[in-house]
């Protein structure tokens, strides 16, 4: 554990270099930190801090950087995040309006890139497995029959699907009244374990056909999959941290064009209880190793659905963005509960 003045010295050094990019030495500190210390016992606060882990001295410099765990320590604990300021929330408030979903996720990783100057990323709302009110079956030919399936909230899909015999109009009838009278309100994924159990009790000649008709129902009506919307990718490349390595750049963008190894750090971010930062190789991907990434769950209806966040370098005002990402969250989850 670090005391007083060493958490004084190393909350001064992260606020010193975030501001100005250059390499912090014992006589800034002493201007700064409001601490009457000689610069020897500055010095001597450096050495331990940099002993522990929490700073480090670039080669070409007499000051210290801060190393991911300084700025870890310094999120965690020492850091005074600021209210948003008036004109940025009433821009996220006008940009977030009850609207159609794809364009609210659009607007969010817009606002998030243009108010950060970073990357940024939503991830689409998962579609839950729809509830169904309704099915029924038309014989299009021997082997092929038209499912219509109508969702509880009136959605109307249809699906062609082949059979390995041919069914009589009146089995169709029959497999589609069966269905309605036992499973209509459930979701076709509450549908599949119940028809496991029951399909020995069913007649044989319309099980098979129950489970084409499930399988088919699923993948109309079942949850999607999530992709991600990003925005200000080409912010990063005006961002010093980071414009200077460009195979770190390269596979950054490769990394936001393969989506997967992203759509793993936000779906943690889903899970997660409010705003989580993941600062370096915190985030599990090596490609982030130069980055810091700040993510929030967003709902409709009170219910997580997805994630958002802004990709940068760990030389971040975290304080600043930190509340961007919290409150966009926030008012998104509102447009999108109103919708």
């Amino acid at each position: 554990m670090l005391n007083d003045r060493a958490r004084i010295l190393l909350k001064t050094l992260v606020e010193r270099y975030i501001e100005d990019g250059q390499p912090v030495g014992s006589r800034t500190l002493s201007e700064h930190a409001g601490l009457k210390l000689s610069p020897a016992t500055i010095r001597n606060v450096m050495a331990d801090l940099e002993e522990g882990g929490f700073i480090v001295s670039p080669h070409t410099s007499a000051g210290r950087v801060p190393t991911p765990r300084g700025y870890r320590l310094f999120v965690d604990s020492l850091i005074t995040v600021r209210p948003l300021a008036q004109p940025e929330l009433f821009q996220i408030e006008n940009a977030l309006v009850p609207d159609d979903p794809r364009r609210l996720v659009s607007a969010a990783s817009q606002l998030l890139a243009e108010l950060t100057h970073f990357a940024g990323v939503v991830a689409t709302p998962k579609r839950r497995s729809q509830r169904f009110r309704q099915i029924e079956f038309l014989s299009l030919s021997d082997k092929r029959i038209l499912l219509i399936i109508v969702s509880a909230e009136g959605e109307v899909q249809n699906r062609i699907i082949l059979t390995e015999r041919p069914y009589s109009q009146s089995q169709l009838t029959q497999t589609a009244n069966f269905f309605n009278h036992h499973y209509s309100g459930l979701s076709f994924e509450e549908v599949k374990p119940r028809l496991v159990s029951e399909l020995a009790t069913l007649q044989s000649d319309i099980s098979q056909l129950m489970q084409t008709a499930v399988e088919a129902s699923s993948r109309a009506f079942g949850p999607s999959h999530t992709e991600y919307i990003i925005a200000g990718e080409i912010n990063l490349l005006k961002t010093p941290d980071l414009s200077s390595d460009m195979n770190r750049l390269r596979e950054l963008f490769n990394m936001f064009e393969s989506k997967t190894d992203l759509l793993q750090l936000l779906n943690i971010g889903q899970a997660a209880d409010g705003v989580q930062l993941y600062i370096g190789a915190e985030a599990g991907v090596a490609t982030l190793d130069e980055c810091s990434v700040i993510t929030a769950p967003y709902e409709v209806d009170g219910e997580v659905v997805g994630t958002l966040g802004v990709i940068g370098p760990t030389r971040m005002a975290y304080e600043r963005i930190i509340p961007i990402v919290d409150i966009t969250a926030r008012l998104l989850s509102s447009a999108l509960s109103h919708h």
